[in-house]
């Protein structure tokens, strides 16, 4: 490793390399270079929290550029090659990592990096408690929305550079682990077990996970064409699969409106430790013991992180203002499970979350929260609403059809409301900038729809 401080702002500016990521989570991702490939070996002690890595990118330069920018935090860089040469300067502060080039990458020019590093991972604290690599009681999990992912792996990290993933984890035998995407191998040496997997569909950097436990895997029955698994800890198996027996019904219910299944399986992971909330990764979602339950605050949960399959994870919000393109789809598609299971029709979901609304403070633009906000439960209910007032103007017929045009048009993609409008307006025929513009960027409460 180089010697010496990082260069201050104006030097790192001055080489084209400077983060011009999301306002949301300033310092955190660049536009100077797309990411198209990440392949990342990794080996985890769990015992001693140690992790060693070596994180090879292949990326694209989108301008001309002497120094490349990486979101890394908590780890040390040990060696770094550009081109298959070792880099002879770089340097960290904070959380980034600034590989400097001795020749200058030109814009649209194919480089690659290797990048070996080692440390003790920790989540990272913010506004939103703590994200990134955490350990559990017996195994870890990674959580990394919204910028957790630098806790384990040198990455571009931003929402709009997705890529595609080849992930290793190499760690204590007797575990799983568990990644993002198809598990294409696994070997056994000594006292050390590998696990491979592929995500070959283009994935945001804060959506790539790991999950080790004492996990053993089960599959569960098929629905739509699409295998689905549950990993959960032997003692909590039958309570997994309990809890878990209405997922099949969601998932047809789900392809019947939103459209096909975005990716070749679906996992829900199980914790021994309870979680305070369920998490959704690409292709994989993570519940907590305590999420184990057949009333309708767990089912809707697993709905909720099923939806996201499609909302958030195949189409990806490509700035975090636009957060209620996720949550308040995803919401949304709790009601409609709950009118398909009998609980209670959509709309009575919606009058009681308006009501609800109605007697809370109404201080916030749900299409632009605020990072403070950002995951405020008024994002996520009137976000729904805004799709609801959007489905009783336009009828079942075109409002499915326009969420199925919406999913198959932008299918592993970034999307942003302005580009849902349009959708919207093209499938529809109506006018739905002004539909939904008071719901999305007003502050006060329209009627309920």
């Amino acid at each position: 490793m180089s010697s010496g401080e990082s260069p201050g702002p104006a030097a790192v500016l001055s080489a084209g390399a400077t983060a011009t990521g999301d306002p949301y989570v300033p310092g955190h991702g660049t536009d100077a270079y797309r990411v198209v490939h990440y392949e990342l070996e990794l080996d985890y002690r769990l015992a001693s929290n140690r992790l060693s890595g070596r994180a090879v990118l292949a990326a694209v330069a989108e301008r001309r550029t002497s120094a490349v920018v990486l979101d890394m935090a908590r780890l040390r860089a040990l060696k770094i090659q550009l081109n298959g040469t070792r880099v002879r300067r770089f340097t960290q502060r904070a959380e980034q990592l600034v590989v400097h080039c001795e020749q200058p990458l030109e814009a649209g020019s194919e480089f690659s990096l290797e990048i070996r590093y080692d440390g003790n991972p920790q989540p990272r604290r913010g506004l939103w408690g703590e994200v990134g690599w955490e350990e559990l009681t017996d195994g870890v999990l990674v959580a990394g929305q919204p910028n957790g992912a630098p806790s384990w792996f040198p990455c571009n990290d931003h929402p709009r550079n997705k890529a595609s993933y080849r992930i290793s984890v190499t760690t204590d035998a007797g575990y799983r682990a568990v990644c993002n995407g198809l598990l294409v191998g696994q070997t056994v040496r000594s006292s050390r077990e590998t696990w491979v997997y592929e995500q070959r569909e283009p994935m945001a950097t804060y959506l790539a996970t790991i999950q080790i436990g004492r996990y053993g895997l089960v599959r569960l029955p098929d629905s739509a064409g699409v295998p689905q698994f549950v990993a959960a800890p032997t003692e909590l198996v039958a309570r997994a699969e309990a809890a878990l027996a209405r997922q099949e019904a969601m998932m047809s219910t789900f392809v019947s409106r939103f459209g096909p299944y975005p990716f070749p399986e679906y996992t829900v992971v199980v914790t021994a430790d309870e979680l305070e909330i369920p998490l959704e990764a690409q292709s994989l979602s993570i519940l907590g013991r305590n999420h184990l339950d057949t009333g309708w605050e767990s089912q809707r949960l697993i709905a909720h992180e099923l939806a996201h399959q499609w909302f958030g994870n195949s189409l990806t919000l490509g700035t975090w203002s636009d957060i209620w393109l996720h949550e308040g789809f995803a919401c949304y598609a709790e009601w409609i499970w709950s009118e398909e299971a009998a609980v209670m029709s959509t709309h009575e979901r919606a009058r009681g979350a308006w009501q609800r609304l109605n007697a809370d403070a109404q201080d916030l633009l749900v299409g632009d929260p605020g990072p403070e906000l950002m995951f405020d439960d008024r994002v996520y209910k009137r976000g729904a609403l805004a799709l609801h007032a959007l489905r009783r103007r336009c009828g079942d017929l075109a409002f499915f059809a326009l969420l199925q045009e919406w999913t198959r048009t932008h299918a592993h993609r970034s999307v942003s409301t302005p580009e849902f409008i349009l959708t919207a307006d093209r499938v529809t025929g109506l006018d739905t900038e002004s539909l939904l513009h008071p719901w999305l960027y007003e502050e006060d409460l329209p009627p309920l729809p």
